[in-house]
């Protein structure tokens, strides 16, 4: 399939009304419609209270400190995207699906199940003059309605633990073309400081989230979908530079060396890993089948 003959399905998936789309989602995912919408709300959150905010919106500050994977994954969609076919997989407000169309791709596609996250994807390709090589659209990450094999490259950044994986990873691999390669970069399910934070701030996340952040179970359930790569891990002494920014460089350097640890790498927040649709890995499964 060619760029044109996607935009042409592509248009037709835009044609769907909202509530066309929303009547398809069940209670979970429409819960986190209702909660990406408030989230994602600029007129909303910026009238809020400030202790209001604080509570619901408090870990925000927290990603001020992550220069070193935001700086990973920028170098790695300029790397791996012109000339492709990109996908930003739950794109919120659509920052990877803007860097991957100025980094050359050929076409870059955000799917989201807010609409007010698409109408924000939208207005900020159109501000950093992209809007012609961008295509934003409302849909559900589970059942995309993409056609088979059309996607080079894909980014799941921070939105894997909102989805059920046995219905995600059968989708990924099915839109993304033989050869195709998935980021993906998530959240950390195993320092005890990080899961007691998360346990004690609930109102800041869905049920659903909070009780599937990703762990190395999950990167076993991909090996049977993907050949799983390039296994990092991000972030753990640079998350005090919140309160002492002066020193972030320091922590950043520290991060750099004692993640590469054995155990220790486990504490980390986040971490990142590559999917790859090899026609050899698909020939094992086969042949292991």
């Amino acid at each position: 399939m060619n760029k044109q003959e996607l935009l042409q399905h592509l248009v037709s998936l835009a044609k769907r009304t909202n509530n066309e789309t929303i009547s398809t989602l069940d209670k979970r995912k429409l819960k986190e419609l209702e909660f990406h919408n408030k989230d994602r709300n600029r007129s909303l959150t910026e009238n809020l209270p400030k202790d209001i905010y604080k509570k619901l919106h408090g870990n925000k500050k927290f990603y001020n400190t992550v220069r070193l994977s935001r700086n990973y994954t920028e170098c790695w969609i300029e790397n791996n995207c012109k000339g492709k076919i990109f996908l930003d997989y739950a794109c919120g407000n659509g920052l990877n699906a803007i860097k991957a169309a100025k980094a050359g791709a050929e076409l870059a596609i955000g799917l989201d199940i807010s609409d007010i996250s698409i109408k924000n994807a939208r207005e900020a390709a159109k501000l950093e003059g992209v809007e012609n090589n961008t295509f934003f659209f409302l849909g559900d990450c589970e059942n995309t309605k993409l056609p088979n094999n059309c996607i080079d490259v894909i980014v799941c950044s921070g939105m894997l633990h909102h989805l059920d994986l046995s219905y995600a990873f059968c989708e990924l691999r099915r839109i993304v073309k033989h050869e195709g390669v998935i980021l993906v970069i998530e959240a950390l399910d195993y320092n005890p400081v990080i899961k007691f934070y998360r346990k004690m701030t609930p109102q800041m996340r869905t049920d659903w989230e909070r009780k599937n952040i990703l762990s190395y179970k999950d990167i076993d359930f991909a090996k049977k979908f993907f050949d799983v790569k390039n296994i990092k891990h991000w972030h753990l002494f640079c998350i005090a530079g919140v309160y002492m920014p002066f020193a972030s460089p320091l922590f950043n350097a520290i991060d750099s060396f004692v993640l590469k640890l054995p155990l220790i790498k486990m504490m980390s927040w986040m971490f990142s890993f590559e999917l790859h649709k090899s026609r050899l890995w698909h020939f094992l499964c086969i042949q292991g089948a």
